[in-house]
């Protein structure tokens, strides 16, 4: 529900990309994605910055312009922030990132699909090029928990392409956020005898899937994520033995390499390039992503790499109110040079 009904409404527009890259993909989710933009009032696009919005876990691109009854969603708040000109006009890229396992990371993987290449070669490509927006320096992205995992991995891995990024409560330090969760996802799979595709079957037969199905469906799509076995059923391969749950090293090492701690230590040094970094976490965050955030503040302080961290006093759920803070700081760092 709109909160200033006095802001000058923008335009969400839909384009549709044809993916080459999704064509094949090991899931069998649709290489045709939709992708809606937002456009401030009285925009066309034109000479305009571009900001790409990663969604979490279990969404879509799409779902941000629904209606909220007590809440704003993505193009109400944009309006409200433009009209109060706390954040520049920029148009804002909505990509439809979903698959058959709930979503994804926003890198690339032999399971899910290389969507970290979509987002650069294609998604971006198709926006900019028919809004005549973003550019070279003038392009960010931001998202929160899996869409904070993504942008941070994007901004990590390829700092030539992005200006700007911001996390909001992304999954870093992967021994306090996954491993207290296979012991259940062990019990979930054991009517099933461990059989992935036993369990996703009975999954997509329910008329009705409950919240502890959706984090078991989480949890598959992080090992179809970090550490995919294209010759297993949807690429997934669990990285605990199913009779004790001990780790098994390759796998779990495989995990890591993805963790944004682990990566940043190897390449953070790249973000110096980046205009704009912005980080935050919850203090009552119940998955433990606090901690993880703090490490990374503190490694990138030990780097020098200049970065807005903040803390908040709340959980990990509906926290979209922190955007604004991140998308202003953003929108004005490629609006200028």
């Amino acid at each position: 529900m709109r909160r200033d009904f006095d802001a000058p409404a923008g335009e969400l527009r839909t384009l549709w990309l044809d993916s080459q890259l999704l064509r094949g993909n090991l899931l069998g989710d649709p290489p045709r994605r939709r992708v809606d933009v937002y456009l401030p009032a009285g925009h066309d696009g034109a000479g305009l910055p571009l900001l790409v919005d990663l969604v979490g876990f279990l969404s879509g691109g799409p779902a941000q312009g629904n209606w909220r009854n007590f809440g704003e969603n993505l193009p109400e708040r944009l309006d409200r922030l433009i009209a109060a000109k706390l954040l520049p006009p920029v148009v804002v890229a909505l990509p439809d990132c979903f698959t058959r396992l709930g979503g994804n990371q926003y890198i690339n993987s032999a399971a899910l699909g290389p969507w970290a290449d979509v987002l650069r070669q294609e998604v971006v490509p198709l926006v900019e090029n028919t809004l005549r927006c973003g550019g070279a320096g003038r392009r960010g992205v931001f998202g929160k928990s899996s869409g904070g995992y993504g942008a941070l991995m994007q901004a990590l891995l390829y700092p030539d392409f992005w200006a700007a990024a911001a996390c909001h409560s992304g999954d870093l330090a992967f021994e306090l956020v996954y491993l207290p969760e296979f012991p259940q996802l062990l019990r979930a799979l054991a009517p099933h005898r461990f059989e992935v595709k036993a369990w996703l079957d009975e999954f997509y037969a329910k008329p009705k899937q409950k919240g502890g199905d959706l984090h078991t469906l989480m949890l598959l799509a992080m090992c179809a994520s970090f550490d995919p076995d294209p010759s297993a059923y949807y690429g997934i391969r669990l990285p605990v033995d199913t009779h004790t749950c001990e780790l098994i090293p390759e796998r779990w090492h495989n995990f890591l390499k993805w963790d944004p701690l682990t990566v940043a230590a190897e390449r953070g040094r790249g973000l110096q390039q980046l205009k704009q970094l912005y980080i935050d976490c919850g203090t009552l965050d119940q998955y433990n992503l606090l901690y993880g955030a703090r490490r990374l503040h503190r490694l990138l302080e030990r780097q020098g790499i200049a970065h807005v961290y903040e803390e908040f006093k709340d959980d990990h759920s509906s926290t979209d109110y922190r955007l604004d803070h991140s998308l202003p700081l953003l929108a004005r760092a490629l609006s200028h040079g």
